[in-house]
Parts: C-alpha cells; structure tokens; sequence
C-alpha cells in the first residue's frame, strides 16, 4: 500500500519453531508507538482483513507487527495450512507465549533499528483476542488493547470432543473454507486444564488496566456477542462496541475485494481508541 513500508521477517523463540511475521511503518516518520496484532484460531495474518487492518494502523503512525503463531498450521507460501500436525499440537500455551515473544521484541526495537516505541498497543480476534486479554493482564507496559470479536472462554469443546481426546488422543474439525479435516490432539485440552486458573479469561479482563475497546458482531454466530457483554462488564476500563448486522468477521471473507461497512465501523473505532490511548490522550469521555 502507497505510504506504508511492508518487511516480511522471520523469528524463533526458545522453544525452536518459527514465527512468519510481518512488520509495517508509515512512509512518511519514524513511528513512535507500536501495535501488535493477534489472529485467532483457524486464522492467519494474511486472511481476509488483517492486510487492510495493519495498513491502516500503520498509516494511523503505528509500527505495526502482525504474525502467524508457530503451530498455526500455515506453511512457508503464507495462505495454506500445509502443516496440520503442527495445527493439532497447537496450545493456547504455544499462542500466549509467540504473542509475548513478539511484544518482548516489539519493545526492545528489535524491528525497528533497536528503538523500542513509547507506547504499545495490542489488538487481537477471535481466540486471538482472549490471548490479547492474557497478555495484557501479564504486561503493565500494554497502554492501549482492542479485541475483535473476542472469546470470553477458551472451552469451547463439544463432549463428542473431549470422547475423541479420552478414547483416540485425537478429535478433528472441519475448516469449511478449505474443506480439510484438521486434527486438535489432546494436549490442546489438557493445557488449557493444567493451566485454568492462568487462562481464566474473564478473571484476567478483571486485571487488564488499559484503556480497552471491546468490538462484536450482533450477529456473530460463531462467538455470541454476550461473550462481548461479559469481557466488557468485567474489564474496567473497557468500552463496548456491538456492530448491528455483522458477523464474527464484520462481513469480511478471505480474499478480501471490498470493505464492508461494518469492518470499516471495526477499524475506524480502532484506530481512534489505539490513537489515544497508545499517544496518551485517551479521555473516556471524547
């Protein structure tokens, strides 16, 4: 996009698996904050309205760093899950910690030069939002967070599930855009009740500090929009925003032709609370 410089890069954390990311800057100045943008399960940084999302963060004056998480299941050409034993050994462990390593490097100035930013926001979808949520419950140096349609529980596993995980190790999901059978083994369900009280979504929005903006579909069928209700009710300095007439992606699909309204209400609304909040002007009541 005119105005914005795109570096595709690459980073491995500790535990060996590597982490696709893209970083963005305004062509005009140096940014002086940074956003750091979350998929969500099933989901990658170059779907659907991530690209149109980051541009216009990063034209908003951000540096701006979207990433796929290291056992996302997409491969090396960026678009195919062509690596679905590693999307069935994913955990919300393994998602938590690539989005702290990416916040780690985000602050330290690693993409930029070695000048960490003056302030950091993050922004996350789906399940990728209940992970922004963690994180910034985990990190005082977060100033802004923006979650997109946003889980308020991780357990969302039907009981035929959890018997495929008992009896076989293993259960399988339907990706309805490709059409492939993607395994989730067990070590997805035994994370997340190793570490319930850590990934307690709700007790954690509870302790998220920064000013926050919750954005919902009316009409998401895949997260109802009372999850929305609930992160908002138990985070407090969060703000609602339900979207009438729009789904879990604001009516975007992969590829993405053309804006929905609804997604331009989603970044518009964005971009005003990122602005004050990571450029510490926010004022709750402007």
């Amino acid at each position: 996009m005119e105005g914005v410089i795109l570096k595709r890069i690459e980073t491995t954390p500790r535990h060996g698996d590597v982490i696709r990311a893209d970083v963005r800057r305004p062509a005009a100045a140096a940014p002086r904050t940074a956003v750091v943008v979350a998929h969500g399960f099933k989901g990658f940084k170059d779907w659907g309205f991530f690209p149109l999302l980051c541009n216009r963060l990063a034209l908003d004056g951000h540096l701006v760093v979207s990433f796929n998480t290291s056992l996302n299941g997409i491969g090396a050409d960026l678009f195919d899950f062509t690596e679905l034993d590693a999307f069935g050994r994913n955990t919300v462990s393994r998602e938590v910690a690539d989005l702290h390593w990416m916040v780690d490097r985000t602050l330290e100035g690693v993409w930029d030069g070695g000048r960490g930013p003056e302030a950091l926001g993050l922004l996350g979808h789906s399940r990728g939002g209940g992970n922004a949520v963690i994180v910034a419950a985990e990190r005082g140096e977060v100033s802004s967070l923006v979650t997109w349609a946003a889980v308020s529980t991780y357990h969302r596993w039907s009981p035929e599930q959890e018997r495929d995980w008992a009896a076989a190790g293993v259960t399988y999901i339907l990706n309805a855009r490709t059409g492939q059978e993607m395994p989730l083994h067990r070590a997805v369900f035994d994370d997340l009740r190793e570490n319930a009280e850590r990934f307690d979504i709700l007790a954690a929005a509870r302790r998220v500090r920064a000013p926050w903006l919750v954005v919902h579909g009316a009409e998401d069928a895949t997260v109802s929009a009372q999850e929305a209700r609930r992160l908002a009710e138990a985070g407090p300095a969060a703000d609602l925003l339900v979207l009438e007439g729009s789904g879990h992606t604001f009516e975007a699909v992969h590829p993405l032709e053309e804006t929905p309204a609804a997604l331009g209400a989603a970044v518009a609304a964005s971009l005003r609370h990122l602005r004050r909040g990571c450029n510490g002007g926010w004022d709750r009541q402007s």
